[in-house]
């Protein structure tokens, strides 16, 4: 994550105050000292940092505070409060017109990922009931219209496009085809540069001018610290910016970005890219992204990333075999795949509270085991899977050799699922009960 290096010195901090019984100003001094230290070392702005430390002080050295049974869980309630009120408060909804078709206009310095990113917004709109249009209006740069064309085909999504015709002719003509074609979101996909120049902003604003977009969408690289808050202050000043979207949230950069951006420019920041996948998108909630600074874990967006990739319809079946004390190895292999949809387990074990940075960053996920695990199950035949009591020596063997490993791992496989099955025998309770555990079966071991 990029608050890595911030949360590990955020921790150090509070861990001092946690040992002590009470807490006198000059030890939440001291603290803050440390917590300033840290966020200038993120690349947060100066100014955000000090008034963020004063802010947080002048709350800390209160009375209620001192006097608590718990001072250190208090103060670093209050870092926790002023973290989400710098990086927003709330979540922020992507602004629709009430006018079909509603225009998202997708802005940012060439690098950021606009053109993948807003295509994963777009799917994510999908998901919603929206009929959304990827517009590609970037003709400058090589091979971005095939990029869009590339990632809306792996999206499902359709792209409007007219080669190197002039962007804002593009433009027009797509909200036409929109129309036509009942597309009642459209995405457009404009033009970066390396750095911001009159030329690329007046292109911008002839297209903001015949689109009349809802939603005005900056994305920002959160890896590019200061540089990044001073692109989107520039942006705002020619387009007058909606929301922001932050990229590469995944990387191990200083992330400033994110805690700058919502202060110095006013505009909410509405959505992050966590990764690479296609689906590696989601909204930004300060709250939980606060927790998650401070090694509190982000249960609730864990939930979400589960409940969306859980199909209703397996839920149901899976809850009346559970009903019935059958679950297989296809169930077993059904339940890691549905693991893997969720990402990988680095970022799961990040989203758990308790798990800081320093812990994770040194723990071994080893993804190869969840592959050969797959690789197994899929070598066996449907009688094989549905009946694991057939696996002699001979069976074993010849599974062995068709994926790749040795009946030692067979047999450490079906141990395991003798201790899934074993559960599942001792679970009782009524159909409800059984299809509530179906879903939460998304989990290996659950």
């Amino acid at each position: 994550m990029a608050f890595e290096n911030l949360s590990e010195k955020l921790s150090a901090a509070f861990k001092k105050l946690r040992g002590k019984g009470r807490l006198s100003e000059s030890d939440i001094k001291e603290a803050m000292r440390e917590v300033r230290m840290a966020l200038l070392e993120a690349d947060v702005s100066y100014k955000v940092v000090r008034d963020f430390v004063k802010t947080v002080t002048e709350r800390s050295v209160g009375q209620d505070v001192l006097e608590s049974l718990s001072p250190a869980q208090m103060v670093i309630k209050i870092v926790s409060d002023e973290l989400t009120a710098l990086m927003g408060g709330g979540e922020t909804k992507l602004n629709i017109s009430s006018k079909s078709p509603s225009v998202v206009m997708l802005v940012g310095l060439q690098g950021a990922g606009k053109t993948t990113n807003g295509a994963k917004l777009a799917a994510l709109m999908k998901k919603t009931g929206k009929r959304p249009l990827l517009v590609a209006c970037d003709i400058y740069r090589p091979a971005a219209i095939q990029q869009l064309e590339t990632v809306g085909k792996q999206l499902g999504l359709p792209v409007f496009q007219m080669g190197q015709a002039n962007p804002v002719d593009i433009a027009k003509a797509a909200l036409e085809h929109a129309r036509a074609h009942g597309n009642d979101l459209v995405f457009i996909d404009t033009a970066g540069r390396l750095h911001i120049d009159e030329e690329l902003m007046d292109e911008l604003v002839r297209i903001k001018e015949i689109t009349q977009p809802a939603e005005i969408m900056l994305v920002v690289d959160a890896m590019t610290g200061q540089d990044a808050v001073n692109a989107a202050q520039a942006f705002d000043d020619a387009l007058g910016v909606d929301g922001i979207m932050l990229t590469k949230l995944d990387g191990d950069a200083r992330g400033g970005a994110a805690l700058s951006v919502k202060a110095i420019t006013g505009k909410p920041i509405k959505y992050a890219g966590t990764g690479e996948k296609l689906d590696n998108i989601e909204v930004f909630h300060p709250d939980r992204m606060a927790s998650r600074i401070l090694g509190m874990g982000d249960v609730m967006t864990l939930i979400e990333k589960a409940e969306l990739m859980a199909d209703e319809k397996k839920a149901t079946e899976m809850a009346e075999r559970l009903r019935q004390n059958k679950f297989t190895l296809t169930d077993f292999y059904d339940q890691i795949t549905q693991l893997k949809s969720m990402g990988s387990l680095q970022e799961i074990a990040g989203m758990l509270p308790g798990v800081d940075a320093k812990a994770l960053k040194g723990a071994s996920f080893d993804e190869g085991l969840m592959r050969k695990t797959e690789a197994i199950i899929l070598s066996m035949t449907p009688r094989e899977r549905d009946n694991p009591q057939l696996l002699n020596s001979s069976r074993k063997k010849r599974i062995a050799q068709g994926s790749g490993s040795a009946v030692v791992d067979i047999n450490r496989l079906l141990k395991q699922y003798e201790m899934m099955q074993n559960m599942v025998k001792q679970m009782s309770g009524g159909s409800r009960k059984m299809k509530r555990m179906g879903k939460g079966m998304g989990l290996p071991g659950f």
